[in-house]
Order: C-alpha cells, then structure tokens, then sequence
C-alpha cells in the first residue's frame, strides 16, 4: 500500500473485490472535516454499483492504489450514500474550489488533493496549489509523475469553503481567521467570490469589532457589495463600530435613500461624529480627519496623561500621540505616546512641549497635508477651527490611503494565487 496517493488517481478508477472482479468505479472519496484535527480522517468512499451511488466504508477497503481500489471481501452489502454532517465529497466539494491558505493569508485552488496512510488509517493530507497538479490530471495515469514538493500546502494550513455543503454543521474558524490582521481579511474578502467573502464575513461577524475593522480595510466597490444586502439596523450597527471618518465615507457611498435611515439608527455620540464630517469637503483636512483623539491639558503630568490614555475606548493601535491644550482649550502641541512613557511620571507636559507645533485647519488639502505631515515626520496630524481648538487629527494611514493610486491594494496585496 502506497503512503500516498492523489485524489485524481483514486476518483473514477475501477473498484474490484478482493479477487480482482470488477464491482463498479469508485466516485469520490469522504472525508470528516468537524473533528479540529490537522489531518482529517476519511471515513470511506462513494462507489457507482450496479448504476447506484453507494457507500463503500473505509474499513472495507484493503488497497487503495493509484487506477484501483480492492475492497476485503468478494461480497458487499452497501447501503445508499447519505452525507452525515461534517463529512464532504473531496472530489465534489474541495477538488478545483478555493481554500484559504490561513499561514500565509491567501486564496488558493485544491488542484489536487493528497492523501496519506499511517498504520493502516487513511487521512487528508493537503492540496497542492500548483497549476502543473492541473495539467497532471488531464494526463494518462502513467504518466502523471509526483509533484514538486513546494507545491504542497498541508490541510492543518488550510479553511475551506464548506457552505456549498449540503447538510454541512461546518464553518469557517472564527478563532483562525482572528488571527490575521483585518487588512489581510480584507484582502480575502476582495479576491473570493461574492459567495466566498459573505462566507468570510460571517465567521469573522461573532467579533463585531473586527467586523467593523474589515468592513474599514474593504475598497468602496466591496463594502457596498456587502453593505446592500444588509437591513438598515445592520449597516448602522457596523457604521457605529467603525472609525468616525471611515463610517461618514462610507454612508455617503451608500444609496440616498438610505442613508437618513441608517444614520437614524446610529448611537446619538456616532451620529453626531458623523455629521459634523460630513459638513465638510471630503477631500480637505475636515473630511479625512478623525474626531476621536487623546487630549490632555498642558498642567497635567506624565503620569495623568499616561491614565488618559489607558482609559480611553480609542483602539489602543490609534493612540499614537496625544493633543495637548492650553488654559484656554487651544492646541499647544502634541506628544507622542512613547515619549511620555520615557519620562518621569511627574513631569508636567509644557516642560515636553517644543513650540510651533504643526496643524492645519479644517480646508486644508490633500497635497498640503502630504507635505507637512512629510516635512515633519509627523504620525499625527492636528486640525484646528478658527480659533485654534483641536476638531480632529489626520493619522498618517489615512492620508496614504487618499494619496496612493485606487488600485494599489490588487496591485500589491493580492490574496489570490
């Protein structure tokens, strides 16, 4: 008995007794995908019989051999094949369909299956993801050869799509796909089929947070894609978890007639975040600016600003500076989050303050946001109304997502291979 063997060898060959009669040809293979091991069992084969599509049990099979499969016995009494949930038709349901490949964050394609033998038990091994595993298949038997070892990506690297299952529990993990960083989701969700990325975002929706993360990270064309087959009270509920600049974009891409609706839904602090964005121009400082910030009086210590800090509901990746204001509320400088942490704790803030910090205000443009934020080496951007009070801060992310060209996350961040 082989230690391996491809899906495509076994699929469609002769099933024979045990002594070599032919009883009919062998369908497809089963396999048990809901035991969280990282090589699945297989449970047993569908074989065509007498012109009846019947289960044939792992434990009756004694050779599974590359162009035959010979069961134990001369004598089988199969019973009708009825999928049992958790298990799936390799060839059917994996062979030529697209898996995520969770280790490296990318969509790929089961060319080929492999299956592996270990003390007598059968088991999923993995794919291989090359197109020459294609073109092997296409070829005779004899004449298919092995695969290049590189080309293989084991099952325990891989989530399938099982929503085409019929009778399927099974899921995308949630816990795996957590583990990635809302951006590569994202990309994930931009390279599958619609169906796929609706597949995606469900296992991803019992973090409502991360959900929202994702739905920030998607290009417009994808966030309406997913944003138009949801209610109202969905949409304001991922809207109300969003960043507050990234939320007021994405309500005005959706139809007219809905956004009144939507932003009625929203929390009453949200809703007013977002008007106020949206009073402004979206190309300016007000439109992309952020009116969530860190602000800290110039009296205050390290140590209070520190506290602030960790009190704060910002997402603890978007405190990178903090606004420092004077008596009067006007912005006198920012401080970095870092440089507070290496100071005394009883350190006021004006004695860490340099003067003539940058800012702009609320109709700054893009080009000169760009230049200033360069020209400083800024990761924070303050705006300022008239009177010099902080409304918002430009992060550097949001001004290179604005300034970069509409197709650089498929030209660079590609999901798909």
């Amino acid at each position: 008995m082989p230690d391996a063997v491809h899906l495509s060898s076994i699929a469609g060959s002769p099933l024979l007794d045990s002594s070599g009669a032919r009883l009919g040809r062998v369908e497809d293979v089963v396999a048990r995908l809901d035991t969280g091991v990282a090589q699945p069992l297989i449970v047993g084969l569908k074989a065509r019989i007498g012109g009846r599509e019947l289960f044939v049990p792992i434990d009756r099979i004694e050779h599974l051999d590359p162009g035959a499969v010979r069961t134990r016995t001369t004598k089988l009494n199969l019973a009708r094949l009825e999928r049992r949930p958790g298990e799936v038709l390799l060839r059917q349901d994996v062979l030529g369909r697209s898996l995520i490949d969770v280790t490296n964050a990318r969509l790929v394609v089961a060319r080929e299956v492999e299956l592996v033998s270990e003390n007598g038990v059968w088991r999923l091994a993995g794919i291989d993801a090359s197109f020459g595993a294609r073109w092997r298949r296409l070829l005779p038997r004899g004449l298919r050869g092995e695969r290049e070892p590189a080309a293989f990506i084991a099952w325990g690297d891989l989530e399938p799509f099982v929503a085409h299952v019929p009778t399927s529990r099974l899921r995308l993990a949630h816990r795996r796909l957590a583990r990635l960083h809302p951006a590569q989701i994202a990309d994930l969700v931009e390279a599958a089929s619609h169906d796929e990325g609706e597949e995606i975002l469900e296992a991803v929706g019992q973090d409502k947070e991360l959900e929202a993360d994702i739905f920030q990270e998607l290009d417009d064309e994808h966030q309406l894609e997913f944003m138009r087959e949801r209610s109202d009270t969905q949409v304001a509920a991922v809207l109300a978890r969003m960043d507050s600049d990234d939320a007021a974009d994405l309500l005005m891409e959706l139809d007219q007639d809905r956004r009144l609706p939507v932003l009625d839904q929203m929390p009453a602090a949200k809703r007013t975040k977002v008007l106020s964005l949206l009073g402004h121009n979206p190309e300016t400082a007000g439109g992309l600016m952020n009116p969530d910030f860190v602000s800290v009086a110039e009296h205050s210590t390290v140590e209070q600003a520190l506290e602030l800090v960790r009190r704060s509901e910002i997402p603890a990746d978007q405190i990178t500076t903090v606004v420092v204001t004077d008596a009067d509320g006007h912005l006198a400088g920012t401080l970095p989050v870092v440089e507070l942490i290496k100071s005394p704790a009883h350190t006021t803030l004006s004695a860490l303050l340099e003067p003539g910090g940058p800012a702009v205000s609320a109709d700054a443009d893009l080009p000169e946001i760009a230049l200033l934020m360069s020209d400083f080496n800024l990761m924070l951007l303050p705006v300022v109304d008239g009177d010099g009070v902080t409304i918002g801060v430009l992060a550097v992310d949001d001004v290179l997502e604005h300034t970069m060209p509409g197709d650089w996350r498929r030209r660079y961040g590609a999901a798909r291979e």
